[in-house]
């Protein structure tokens, strides 16, 4: 599967964005989906993930209640909705189709390119 990020941008602090994960592949469906981020100088972070059905979402303790992860498999699009940015939400964010064990989220190899976020204070 490819997977194609956009809707990154420059927002100011108190903000919102919705990042989009396009995949190709008749798939999709049949994988969990996670976005993870990457901010300068360290290593990538899980952020949020969603069962392939979207009955299970899970999120990093920093971006829950302010960041919502949704899916739509007859788009074959994966959706971020962040809400109230904060400078520390500054980062590349990617898209990965992995697979999910109760509520932990496996990546698997397939990787977005990336798309940058970033919030101004």
């Amino acid at each position: 599967v490819q997977l194609q990020a956009s809707g990154g941008g420059l927002v100011q602090a108190g903000g919102s964005l919705r990042l989009s994960c396009a995949a190709s592949g008749r798939t999709f469906s049949s994988y969990a989906m996670g976005w993870f981020r990457q901010a300068p100088g360290k290593e990538r972070e899980f952020v949020a993930a969603i069962s392939w059905n979207g009955a299970g979402a899970y999120y990093a303790d920093s971006v829950k209640g302010r960041f919502a992860i949704s899916r739509d498999n007859a788009q074959n699009t994966v959706y971020l909705r962040m809400n109230s940015l904060k400078p520390e939400d500054t980062a590349v964010y990617y898209c990965n189709a992995g697979k999910m064990i109760g509520v932990y989220y496996y990546p698997g190899a397939y990787w977005g390119q990336g798309t940058q976020v970033t919030v101004s204070s």
